[in-house]
């Protein structure tokens, strides 16, 4: 009589026999799908632990994998073995999985959440107000000129791309954007000056 304990372990597929099986589960074969995903949870949800899923997710994270596979299964063309399409596919489910997690609100334990989110703000960031005057101000520029500043100064794009995005030279962004300064800082002080006085 033989026991569990003396039977050698499972041997284990090679990748062709798995690059195989997706082939066959490609065309519908469900037991070729079966023995798939059989031979290769393992892997994946160690996979998924190892890029940094708990526990508890990585049974969820390995089991979105084999789903978004089983869903494109009909793009699968062999070009590389199967366990290295499903890592593939691993590895941007998790990447989406903690997206999604840094997008979605915290829970606050605060019974006054406004008071802990105001609490929370920078302090030494314009506020309302003054975010509301420097709109003003910018309307107040020539397009060209306004263009150029929101670019380079507003969303950090380099003088270059600044100068693709406008279909003119770098020169004329950088001349853009140093008039602009200027009328900027000439009616920020012009406005201090009135309040000042008042």
């Amino acid at each position: 009589m033989t026991t569990a304990a003396l039977l050698p372990p499972p041997r284990r597929p090679g990748e062709e026999s798995m690059t195989a099986w997706a082939l066959a589960a490609r065309g519908g074969d469900a037991e070729a799908v079966e023995r798939l995903v059989r031979a290769l949870h393992r892997d994946v949800r160690h996979y998924v632990t190892f890029l940094g899923a708990d526990p508890q997710s990585a049974d969820d994270l390995a089991q979105d994998t084999f789903l978004r596979a089983l869903g494109s299964l009909h793009r699968f063309e062999g070009r590389s073995s199967a366990r290295t399409w499903l890592l593939s596919i691993a590895r941007r489910t998790v990447v989406d999985s903690i997206r999604h997690g840094s997008s979605r609100p915290r829970l606050s334990d605060a019974e006054d959440w406004e008071a802990a989110a105001e609490r929370a703000q920078p302090r030494d960031l314009p506020g309302f107000e003054e975010g509301v005057a420097l709109l003003d101000l910018l309307d107040t520029l020539p397009a060209d000129r306004r263009e150029a500043f929101v670019l380079t100064q507003m969303l950090g794009l380099p003088y270059a791309e600044a100068a693709a995005v406008s279909d003119c030279p770098i020169g004329t962004v950088r001349s853009r954007v140093a008039r602009a300064r200027t009328s900027l800082a000439r009616w920020l002080a012009e406005a201090e000056g009135t309040s000042g006085a008042a």
